[in-house]
Order: structure tokens, then sequence, then C-alpha cells
């Protein structure tokens, strides 16, 4: 392979735009830096790992590589290594705006990091609102705030997931599960106990994925009455029930192209699923009412509490659908098999809080207290703590002991 060099046309001896490789498993990511980098006149190229990375490196002689903390083939810092002794020119930059001891630092390095920081702007896909820029040192002299395109509590070079709070090994393990996956059509089966955040990694999987663009489209099986739900599902035609004044497209027609997330799948009626079932099969729906078929392109991703493959085996859940959707099963981890995540999930709430308010800190007693319940809510009643015990402290800046007020449930 040749060394780095800017491209060049041979016979009017113009230099061509600079040029840069995005290495990352983030099409999202990808996308907010290719916007901002075509602006500034630079030729890139997109890469959703690292053996993809070189191949686009020698191709295009690049000038420059920005690299996400976590590739889906290739152990980041080790491609790193790798490159810096090929190309020891070319600029090498991490998507968190850091430059590994020994890169390059060459007037490109500007505009680098300011389409990091126009990237940054833009703000991951959260559910939630996003924390506050970390201080990210960018060279032994400079510290530039930079939007946490990567932030969640963990370290930069953890395989963290941007949504999701946590650096325990359980949460670690299942940031890697979601990377696995993501990218491919495989269907995912999420299940965990009520409050985990399932919806979360739904939508973890759908921005990490090729679809990230594409729509998310969300119905909670559990939330719409029986008689509606396939409606809701399939969409209907004008008149095919009563009240069906007119036509209306369903959720998975709504979701042509991208990602589909079935909420509390175990709620869906038998009949329903045996629907279900045939479109994970063919990829086509019939619209309630119509006669016509309609092919879409849509990924399914599920969630449930419930053991579905337990109430297969009762025969309240079809064990064909159950096998059709738990291609790819992914576990959340309940709060209380990882509180060493809890100081980390408590800061984090505290500072969305402190969005509306003014920002409390929490007394080393009353954490005492959240550390000794064994949260059956789990992180969702973890907020609705904090909340509380906030709003309780009035105009104190301190959460004490005394403003944590956990209910017990009663077992009858």
């Amino acid at each position: 392979m040749t060394s780095s060099m800017p491209l060049r046309d041979m016979d009017a001896g113009i230099v061509a735009a600079r040029s840069v490789v995005l290495a990352s498993a983030d099409a999202d990511l990808r996308q907010r830096l290719r916007k901002s980098l075509s602006g500034l006149r630079w030729t890139v190229r997109e890469a959703s790992g690292g053996a993809e990375a070189m191949m686009q490196i020698e191709s295009l002689r690049a000038e420059a590589l920005l690299i996400d903390s976590w590739l889906p083939d290739l152990e980041a810092s080790e491609l790193e290594s790798q490159l810096r002794l090929l190309y020891p020119a070319m600029d090498i930059l991490r998507v968190d705006g850091r430059i590994e001891p020994g890169g390059a630092k060459s007037p490109r390095r500007n505009e680098l990091l300011h389409a990091l920081r126009e990237a940054a702007d833009g703000g991951p896909v959260l559910v939630s609102a996003p924390a506050p820029p970390p201080m990210v040192t960018v060279s032994e002299t400079i510290s530039v705030p930079i939007a946490p395109i990567f932030f969640d509590g963990a370290t930069a070079s953890a395989p963290s997931i941007p949504e999701m709070v946590g650096e325990s090994a359980s949460m670690r393990e299942l940031a890697r599960m979601i990377r696995l996956v993501a990218p491919r059509l495989a269907t995912v089966l999420i299940e965990g106990e009520t409050g985990t955040g399932k919806e979360i990694v739904a939508r973890s999987v759908h921005r990490l994925s090729n679809r990230a663009s594409k729509p998310f489209a969300v119905l909670n099986c559990a939330a719409i009455p029986e008689a509606l739900l396939e409606a809701e599902l399939f969409g209907h035609t004008r008149g095919a029930f009563t009240g069906a004044v007119q036509s209306r497209t369903g959720r998975i027609e709504a979701a042509n192209g991208g990602t589909l997330f079935l909420d509390e799948i175990g709620e869906m009626p038998l009949a329903l699923q045996a629907k279900m079932l045939r479109f994970l099969e063919c990829g086509e729906l019939q619209r309630v009412g119509d006669n016509e078929t309609v092919r879409v392109d849509v990924r399914v991703v599920a969630a449930t509490h419930q053991p579905l493959e337990q109430r297969a085996a009762e025969r309240s859940f079809r064990l064909d659908l159950y096998h059709r959707l738990a291609v790819f099963p992914v576990a959340v981890p309940p709060l209380r098999e990882r509180m060493d995540d809890l100081r980390l999930l408590v800061e984090f709430f505290l500072e969305q809080m402190g969005r509306e308010m003014p920002r409390k800190r929490i007394a080393p007693a009353a954490f005492a207290r959240l550390e000794q319940h064994d949260w059956p809510g789990n992180v969702r009643e973890l907020m609705h703590v904090l909340e509380r015990g906030s709003i309780l402290a009035g105009d104190q800046p301190v959460i004490s002991a005394e403003d944590i007020r956990i209910h017990r449930r009663s077992i009858v």
C-alpha cells in the first residue's frame, strides 16, 4: 500500500478536495459527519467496520480518518496503531474528538474538529435529553466542549451505546450484543422486566442499523383494545368496520424501509399472532377490508416482560411465532443486578431534572437508602423516586434521606 497523499490530477496539476474516511457502525453519526465535511469540500468515504475502512483508505489514499471507539470487526486501537505505521502523515481522530499520542497534527485537524462539533450539535437520537457536554481533550493545550456523541457515563474506550447509562459488566455485554445485531436484518426479541428500558434498546438497534434514516414505528400491543389492534397494525380501508370513515395506513406499512417496534408482544391475541407470523415469513400484509396484499420492507424488533417460551409451552403464545421473533434474543438486566451503575444513573437523572429546576445533589444518607432498595420497578422507578425527592427537597440544594420516599409494594 502507498503512503497517504492528496489525490492529484496529473494532467492539470490540480490538487483535489481533501479526503477522509469515516469508520463507524453508527450510520446516523456517519451521515451527520458526511454532511458537515462535504460542506467543507472534503471527499468523504464511509465504512461500517475496520476492514472496510482499510480498503477505503487504500483506494482513496485518504488524508484523514475519523474512527469510532468501537468497531464491529476489529479493535479500534489496534487498527489505529497499524494505520499510523502505514500512513504516518494521515490525521487520525476518534469521533469523540481525541487525538491519540503520536497522531499527526496538521492544519487539516481544525477542519476535522469543526466537523465533529457540527455533527455533535445535531445530537444523537436520544429517548431522553442528552447529558451536558463533557470537556474532551483534543491536544496537549486545547480543551473543547463537544456534545455527547458517545456520552453514557462510561469511559471513552468502553463499547458504549449513547442512550444507555452504565458501565457494569452486564451493560457492556448488552451494548456488545446490540452492536453485533444492529447492522443485520435479523429479528430481535428484547426480554426484560418492566422499567428496564427495552424501548431504549430497540431504538439503539434501529439507530445503529442501515435503516437509521428511515421510520421507527412503535406499537404497544397492551395499550390498544383487541378489536382495534389488527387495524392499527395492518391498516384498514374505508368502511371496513363501524367507524372506519376513511382508509388508514397501519404501523407496519408506516415503518416501510425502517423498523417496527412491537412492545409487549406477549399481549397480542392468538388470532392476530397467526397474521403476524405470515407477515414475518413473506413480508406481505393485507389491510382490514382489502383483498389486495401489500409488500413492505420492515425489520421487526419486539419486546416482552413475559416468559414467552413458557407461555408457548402453555399454548397461550404461538411457538412458531416465538421462534420467528427470537432469532436474536437480547436480555436487558434488571437494576438490582447492576447496582454498580446506581451512582451513574442517579447523576444522570439529577442532571436531567436540573434542566427544569435548580440542579440538586444527593446526600450520602439518601444515596445509602437507594442502595438498600431492590428496585422492582427498575430504572423507571429510580427516576420517579429521584423526581419525587427533588420536589420534596424544595429550595434545598441537597436531597436528604427524608426526601427519599419509596413505596413498598404489599404482596396479597
